[in-house]
């Protein structure tokens, strides 16, 4: 006879299978768990990297966000509030569109922000914009606009952006693990295999081995194969760096980590300065630099906000087995809903414009299917906003080998693009080549989009266009133009 813990054991149980769906998405509550976790881990560089690059510019006063000169206060500032925003809207992604995807401040778009808006204007007034755009985008989903031109996105090219995204993040694991990089030397290719074309330095090593043993572990089909290879390569790249001392990578040390050193802190805990919450101006760019040029601005994070997400569900609803016959998530509504949300989220916190993350699919490669993986990665960024270690102990050397098996997984999908009808073939063939050569999922998606409609239209098949594709390849257009554009205009 059971006890009456075990009942009310089971009940709670069978009360998050049913709210998450879990069993009719075929997990179970460990895998969930374990792709949470696997999910913070691959992405948790960003509470580290997102300080690094908006809290060290000075805005067009001098000031740093948060206010003042102090580039270490900036910093703490920022690692804490973007750490809460990206545990909240990732929690919310869980709980209202019940989908395996994690959000937090937008690489490329944090950058922007930083050297392109920041400097014309304050900081509050830049994070104002991306509180514009965000809403702008949020009314435009809840119209049914944005959910409308992703179903007119013909199914083989969604098929394409899932691959080219795949290609992508394995391209960023390269990357970031220092197995690729750019030469030194002005001259010469983009980029090169390692230091002068060779693989030098232990953290290398790290990625290599925790590469092997994530690939073995998943051939061998070991359950959490890419949660303990991300563990086992932080204990190796620990046991590393405590013998050999090796610090973090610069011009005079290019066999170091790549962002943070695998070490145990001296301070285990930390207390959370939340000073940057609200820290934004809505419309003071306009007074600033102009109605056009912050409109231009406002267009710009908004179009790239608008379709990096489009692909990023696409892709993890695909290698989640998710999508419907013509390739639409489950909850597609919602999920747009809550990235439009985080977007205006990042901006109100003074962390830049809150977006999915690709990353979410090293946790769907440890089979999480719900909401609640999602839920556990924004748990653990709540935690990592007082719990110093949670960001600071994986490298990028232990966590990239999961983006590798992650993008090949992702690869596979290739196969659904009819290479034999041009006509879909070649725009297919940029949206996948295009993304991890200009490190931009929006400009794969924008040339993709604009060659179909022209290969269309050349070919006296215009019919066959969405009239929704016409508008959006228009926009992206301008988008593609946006820097002549903007000196044009003024």
């Amino acid at each position: 006879m059971s006890s009456p813990q075990a009942a009310t054991a089971r009940s709670g149980s069978n009360v998050v299978d049913s709210f998450f769906k879990i069993s009719q998405r075929g997990s179970t509550l460990s895998r969930e768990i374990r792709g949470g976790l696997v999910t913070f881990f691959t992405m948790a560089y960003i509470v580290v990297l997102n300080p690094l690059i908006i809290g060290t510019v000075p805005d067009g006063d001098g000031q740093l966000v948060g206010g003042g000169t102090s580039t270490a206060a900036s910093i703490a500032k920022i690692a804490v509030a973007t750490a809460l925003v990206a545990g909240v809207v990732t929690i919310l992604m869980g709980l209202v569109a019940n989908f395996p995807l994690a959000l937090a401040t937008g690489l490329g778009l944090n950058a922007f922000i930083a050297f392109s808006v920041a400097t014309k204007m304050t900081w509050a007034d830049a994070m104002g914009l991306v509180v514009l755009e965000g809403l702008i985008i949020l009314v435009l989903v809840l119209t049914g606009f944005r959910k409308a031109v992703f179903e007119a996105v013909p199914l083989q090219l969604k098929v394409a952006i899932s691959v080219g995204i795949g290609l992508f993040i394995a391209f960023i694991g390269l990357v970031d693990a220092g197995f690729v990089r750019r030469p030194a030397a002005l001259t010469g290719p983009p980029v090169e295999l390692g230091v002068a074309g060779n693989l030098r330095g232990w953290p290398v090593l790290v990625f290599v081995v925790g590469l092997i043993l994530i690939v073995t572990l998943y051939a061998r089909k070991v359950k959490g194969a890419i949660l303990i290879g991300i563990l086992g390569a932080t204990v190796l790249s620990i046991v590393i760096e405590a013998i050999a001392g090796i610090g973090a990578r610069s011009d005079k040390n290019p066999g170091g980590w790549g962002l943070s050193v695998p070490k145990l802190p001296d301070d285990w805990f930390t207390k959370p300065n939340l000073d940057t919450i609200g820290e934004f101006s809505l419309f003071g760019a306009f007074e600033r630099v102009g109605v056009i040029s912050a409109l231009l601005l406002v267009f710009t994070l908004m179009l790239a906000d608008f379709f990096d997400t489009m692909g990023t569900m696409t892709a993890i609803g695909a290698e989640a087995g998710l999508l419907d016959k013509e390739g639409n998530p489950p909850n597609a509504q919602r999920i747009l809903i809550v990235d439009s949300v985080a977007a205006a989220a990042g901006g109100a916190a003074s962390v830049s414009s809150n977006t999915s993350y690709i990353e979410s699919a090293s946790g769907v490669g440890e089979g999480a299917r719900t909401g609640l993986a999602s839920v556990v990665t924004g748990i653990c960024f709540l935690i990592s906003m007082v719990v110093a270690p949670l960001v600071t102990l994986v490298p990028y050397e232990a966590a990239t080998p999961a983006l590798i098996l992650v993008g090949f997984l992702m690869m596979t999908q290739v196969k659904g693009i009819n290479f034999d009808d041009f006509d879909i073939a070649f725009p297919a063939f940029l949206t996948i080549i295009l993304m991890p050569f200009t490190y931009s999922i929006s400009a794969g998606i924008g040339a993709g989009f604009v060659a179909y409609v022209i290969l269309k239209l050349v070919r006296g098949r215009a019919h066959q266009i969405h009239p929704l594709m016409w508008i959006v390849s228009a926009l992206f257009v301008v988008y593609f133009a946006i820097g002549p554009l903007t000196d044009w205009l003024t």
